[in-house]
């Protein structure tokens, strides 16, 4: 800051406005925001070790050398995808700010991520998640309210395909158990409805006519669809706890949501269908589920047919 009597950090990034571009892209999901501005925070630290002092010292060859730099330290290829992607757009940025003449990273490119299927959950294994045996749940000493949550959140992110962020932020007023339709606010805060089956209807309205009042505290925000033990609003570290007391192996929240697109696919959905449901922009992104479903149908295929 000015007047400081040594260097500091703050002062270093301040050519480059990280701050100023971290708020331009307020829209966007907190974790790609941290994303974004902590892949370019780097970048500039690097940078400036070698000299540059604000996107005005970057060419496109600096960029490159980061780049590959960070393969040299064993970054994984998504990781350096997303830090291309993070530079592209802040350098965009920097040129419509007019900190910039020229931009550097209009065609800089980075390996693609290494394609990995999504992993679906077997019907034995979402029988264990849904339904757990009354002995399992006493023995992981699970109260019967945090139970009837559980139950609901569970059946919500199945029931719905509704990633774990959008399940977290979900008010009372977002349900409607009538017509059986939650009001999701997905990323870019687009707003979209997603169907819930009867049983999963079952589960919120247990919920919010059971423990969900007892939960609460003084302090607990009061539209907030889901709590924690604390009656705070719930967070994605909740749910993945509540998935490690649940699972019988070691499953991510993100699992129920590829297992919902490929079960409607392996019953005959149409891929758009799907697309709308899952809130995807573009129909690319819903495409790896086709994958999936065709690997399924394939093992089937060749454990049943005789002449496989």
């Amino acid at each position: 800051m000015p007047g400081c009597a040594q260097p500091c950090r703050y002062c270093f990034l301040v050519p480059w406005e990280i701050e100023a571009f971290r708020r331009s892209v307020g829209g966007l999901s907190p974790a790609s925001i941290r994303a974004y501005s902590s892949d370019t925070e780097r970048f500039a630290e690097w940078a400036g070790r070698g000299g540059a002092q604000g996107p005005g010292d970057v060419d496109r060859i600096l960029l490159r050398r980061y780049l590959a730099f960070m393969a040299t330290r064993r970054y994984s290829k998504a990781t350096i995808s997303r830090t291309a992607a993070s530079l592209r757009s802040y350098f965009q940025w920097c040129a419509r700010r007019g900190l910039i003449t020229t931009d550097p990273s209009g065609r800089l490119s980075a390996p693609s991520p290494d394609s990995r299927l999504p992993r679906v959950l077997g019907h034995a294994e979402l029988h264990q998640l849904l339904e757990p045996e009354p002995e399992a749940a006493g023995s992981a000493g699970t109260r019967p309210d945090v139970a009837c949550r559980d139950d609901a959140v569970l059946e919500l992110l199945y029931g719905s395909g509704m990633r774990v962020a959008e399940l977290c932020s979900l008010d009372v007023d977002d349900v409607d158990l009538a017509r059986r339709v939650v009001t999701v606010t997905g990323k870019g805060s687009k707003e979209r409805q997603v169907l819930i089956h009867a049983r999963c209807a079952e589960s919120l309205r247990a919920w919010l006519h059971g423990p969900r009042g007892d939960m609460a505290t003084e302090a607990s925000p009061s539209a907030a669809l889901f709590y924690n033990l604390r009656g705070n609003r719930l967070g994605p570290r909740d749910v993945r706890r509540l998935l490690d007391r649940r699972s019988p192996v070691p499953t991510h929240p993100h699992a129920l949501r590829h297992t919902f697109a490929t079960h409607l696919l392996d019953g005959g959905a149409d891929l758009r269908v799907v697309q709308e449901l899952l809130g995807h922009a573009s129909l690319q992104t819903t495409q790896v589920y086709t994958h999936v479903s065709k690997e399924r149908l394939l093992t089937v295929y060749s454990g049943t047919h005789p002449r496989a």
